[in-house]
């Protein structure tokens, strides 16, 4: 394992203080994830290609006097979590009363090679999580960003770590974007951004978040973790799939939807394409030792909400916070094992999209939803094909090399569009069925 030492650590406070009032109630969209909080990527820049990156204190520079001028666009990623007794709320805090500004890393280490970290489809696993901070997260004040920024040999690692009470996927990179459009001086590619919960209208309002806060964190300001990490450390493996994968994939699911439940259904997009042979691959590689063909499997992944017209009026396209709800997807294991279970597993998620699009509040209590699911059943996907990773996070010194999200757990799968074109699929899976998901995988991209 790489040894990664701290040097040096402050806080960075927005370059222009909140108005001292700002207090952000979190909405039943933010309530949930207040017990599941830690979002955590790291971003790897390499010297591979003769990309020259600025002197180190120099880079460390610019990076932190940009944060501090998006934060200033985004005050929420500067405040605390709270709890407010008198109501029962929790509420982003963005005044500073309860400790304010992002806590900055700056480390180092020797033996930490960027080239390879960048270039390895099988993750180093410990020294990614090295290479991104934790936050504060067990008891209310909570921290709401943390940065961590390291020297590595033959390159720079950048790591953040976010509450999900505060971002979900995309205001993660919505976050990158302005913040690396900030360090580069480019200021006409950050656009503005809302981050009033009172935009985002699901019946109930405020009563609804306060309940869902009760189910949810009971020992408020306590603020259990439900979903701990793992004991041991899971293989991870990320795959580029290219649009000639994709274009030869969903031409292979076209082909397959000749007759039976998949036969009117057709493909609609790059996630339904690679969700479904995920799935599939999932289910194959766990079979028979842990899954049999009579048990029911799921897959699970979230709906953006934003812009969807079942919720009135609209959630705008530019708002930050969390606006994520669940789709959970149940087939026959049996169905997926057929000759055609790729597209028998795309069709059925199809048919949940179709619903989500109809109704995107119908399962925003997704913890209550995924609670009895069997985990050794079930597929999570999280990200997006739609979140340009690589694009928008140029600092001013290039793209990353790679960028990952560290926090992942068993038979889970994040997506981001690929460095040149495509798409980006990193798979965690337990040991003892990584190397038949990936053979599965792999094969059936062509």
């Amino acid at each position: 394992m790489p040894t990664v030492n701290i040097v040096e650590v402050d806080h960075v406070v927005a370059s222009v203080p909140p108005p001292e009032d700002l207090v952000v109630r979190l909405s039943a969209l933010d309530a949930p994830w207040v017990a599941n909080p830690l979002i955590q990527r790291v971003l790897l820049f390499d010297d591979a290609g003769g990309q020259q990156h600025p002197p180190f204190d120099s880079l460390v520079g610019s990076l932190r006097a940009s944060l501090a001028s998006t934060l200033a666009r985004l005050p929420p990623l500067a405040g605390r979590i709270v709890f407010l007794p008198s109501t029962g709320d929790a509420a982003i805090d963005c005044t500073g009363r309860e400790g304010g500004g992002v806590r900055f890393a700056v480390a180092e280490s020797d033996d930490a090679d960027a080239r390879r970290l960048a270039g390895d489809a099988d993750h180093d696993v410990a020294a990614f999580e090295a290479l991104v901070p934790k936050l504060e997260v067990g008891a209310l004040p909570a921290e709401v960003l943390a940065v961590q920024v390291t020297r590595l040999k033959g390159g720079v690692a950048v790591g953040v770590a976010l509450h999900h009470a505060v971002a979900d996927g995309r205001s993660v990179w919505m976050f990158l974007q302005a913040w690396a459009a900030a360090c580069r001086g480019d200021d006409a590619a950050v656009a503005a951004v809302a981050f009033d919960r009172a935009v985002v209208a699901i019946p109930g309002g405020e009563e609804l978040a306060r309940s869902t806060l009760r189910k949810y964190a009971p020992n408020l300001p306590l603020a259990a973790n439900l979903f701990p990490s793992a004991p041991i450390k899971l293989p991870r493996r990320t795959f580029t799939i290219t649009a000639k994968h994709i274009h030869h994939l969903k031409h292979w699911i076209s082909g397959q939807m000749t007759s039976g439940k998949a036969a009117t259904t057709p493909m609609s997009s790059s996630f339904v394409a690679i969700a479904a042979l995920a799935w599939a691959s999932f289910v194959r590689s766990k079979h028979p030792a842990a899954i049999s063909s009579d048990h029911d499997v799921y897959l699970f992944f979230f709906i953006d909400c934003r812009g969807r017209a079942g919720i009135d009026p609209p959630v705008s396209e530019n708002y930050f916070g969390t606006c994520i709800t669940g789709c959970l997807v149940k087939a026959m294991a049996r169905d997926l094992l057929a000759a055609d279970g790729v597209a028998a597993a795309a069709a059925a998620i199809q048919r949940e999209v179709r619903r989500a699009s109809e109704d995107p509040l119908g399962l925003w209590d997704w913890m209550d939803i995924v609670s009895w699911v069997p985990l050794d059943r079930l597929v999570g996907m999280n990200g997006s094909t739609r979140f340009k990773a690589y694009e928008v996070a140029d600092f001013g010194w290039g793209a990353p090399s790679r960028t990952e999200l560290v926090t992942m757990t068993d038979g889970r799968v994040v997506l981001v569009a690929g460095k040149s074109g495509g798409v980006q699929a990193s798979v965690c899976m337990h040991p003892d069925h990584a190397r038949s998901f990936n053979s599965h995988f792999l094969d059936s991209l062509g």
